[in-house]
C-alpha cells in the first residue's frame, strides 16, 4: 500500500513538472494578443501590425492586434503584467509606457524590472531639436549661450515625460540650465515654423518631412553616427554629450513565461526583423534594433531605467 501511494506521488510530480513544458513545446495553440498601449495609427500601432502578420505566418497561429490607450500607456503595461504568463499576451511596451510614465506615477501598479519577462528589443526613433530657418540658433552652443543670456523663450515638445521631453532636460542640467517647456498634442511645428517657439525636441520620423521640406532646421540628433538623410546634422555625442537615445520599443510578457516560449519569440522576431521589406522600413524609421537575447533585453531594461528614471523625476518636478 505505501509502496502503490509513494509510486502514484512520484508520478503525479513528475506529470506536474512535465506539463509546463509540454505546453510550452506545442505552444502556440491559440491566437496570441498584442497589447498596444496608445491609440491605433501612432509608431507602436505601427510597429505591432508590422510585425504581426509575419509572426502569424511563422507561429502558423492568429496574432491579434489590441489597443488599450489610457494612462500614458501604463493601462495596457498593468493588463500584460496581470496576464497569465502562457505566451499568448505580450505587450509592445519600452521606454515610454513601462519606464519613463510609472516613474512619475503615483501608483503606476507595476515595475518594469520585476513584473514582466523582456522577450526582444525591437528599436526607436531618435531625437532630433529643431528651429525655423531664420533662427539665429545654429548650433546647440548657441541655444546654450542665449539661454544663459536670458534669450532663450521656451522649448517644444510632443509632451511631458516624453524622451523629447527629457533629452532636452538632460542637456539643460548638464549645462546648469533651466528651460521653459511647452508640451504639445499638435501643431507644435506650425508654430515653430512661425517662429512663436523658437525650438522643439521630436522624434526624427515626426520632423523628417519638414527637415526634408525646408521648413525647420535641425541642430543636432541623438543618433550613434549622422543620419544619411541628413549629413549636415551633427550627433549629440561628438558634441560631447554621452547621449544616444530613441524612443525604443519592444515585446514583453507577464512574469514567469516559460523559457522556450521566450526563446522562440527572441528569435522569430529578430528574424523577422532582417526581412528586406521591415530591414527597409527600420532604416527609413531612423530605428536602431539590437539583436539582443532576452537576457540582454532585461539588461538594457535595468540600465535606461537607470539612466533616465531620474531625469524623468528631476523634470516633473520643474512642471
Amino acid at each position: 500500500m505505501r509502496w502503490r501511494a509513494l509510486s502514484a506521488g512520484l508520478l503525479l510530480a513528475v506529470t506536474t513538472l512535465c506539463a509546463f513544458p509540454v505546453r510550452a513545446a506545442d505552444w502556440p495553440t491559440k491566437p496570441i494578443h498584442i497589447i498596444v498601449p496608445f491609440a491605433p495609427g501612432g509608431a507602436a500601432d505601427i510597429w505591432a501590425r508590422l510585425l504581426a502578420e509575419p509572426l502569424s505566418a511563422e507561429l502558423k497561429q492568429s496574432v491579434v492586434v489590441e489597443n488599450r490607450g489610457g494612462g500614458g500607456g501604463m493601462l495596457a503595461a498593468q493588463l500584460v503584467a496581470r496576464a497569465e504568463p502562457d505566451g499568448y499576451t505580450i505587450l509592445i511596451g519600452g521606454l515610454g509606457p513601462q519606464i519613463l510614465a510609472p516613474a512619475v506615477a503615483d501608483n503606476p501598479g507595476f515595475d518594469a524590472l520585476r513584473d514582466f519577462t523582456h522577450i526582444v528589443y525591437i528599436g526607436g526613433p531618435p531625437i532630433v531639436w529643431v528651429v525655423p530657418p531664420s533662427s539665429e540658433l545654429h548650433s546647440v552652443n548657441d541655444l546654450i549661450a542665449a539661454a544663459k543670456a536670458n534669450k532663450f523663450s521656451g522649448y517644444a515638445s510632443s509632451g511631458v515625460g516624453t524622451v523629447g521631453h527629457l533629452v532636452v532636460e538632460y542637456v539643460a542640467g548638464k549645462n546648469g540650465l533651466k528651460l521653459t517647456h511647452i508640451p504639445y498634442n499638435t501643431a507644435a511645428f506650425t508654430d515653430i515654423i512661425g517662429g512663436r517657439v523658437p525650438m522643439g525636441s521630436f522624434t526624427w520620423g515626426a520632423a523628417l518631412g519638414q527637415l526634408q521640406g525646408g521648413t525647420l532646421r535641425a541642430l543636432a540628433v541623438t543618433t550613434e553616427a549622422r543620419r544619411p538623410e541628413q549629413p549636415n546634422v551633427p550627433t549629440f555625442k561628438e558634441l560631447g554629450y554621452d547621449l544616444v537615445a530613441s524612443t525604443w520599443f519592444s515585446f514583453s510578457g507577464p512574469k514567469g513565461m516559460p523559457k522556450e516560449v521566450v526563446d522562440r519569440l527572441n528569435q522569430e522576431t529578430l528574424r523577422i526583423l532582417q526581412l528586406p521589406d521591415i530591414k527597409k522600413r527600420l532604416e527609413q524609421d531612423a530605428f536602431d534594433p539590437k539583436p539582443l537575447l532576452p537576457d540582454q533585453v532585461g539588461a538594457f531594461f535595468a540600465a535606461e531605467a537607470q539612466r533616465w528614471v531620474p531625469v524623468a523625476q528631476a523634470a516633473m518636478k520643474k512642471q
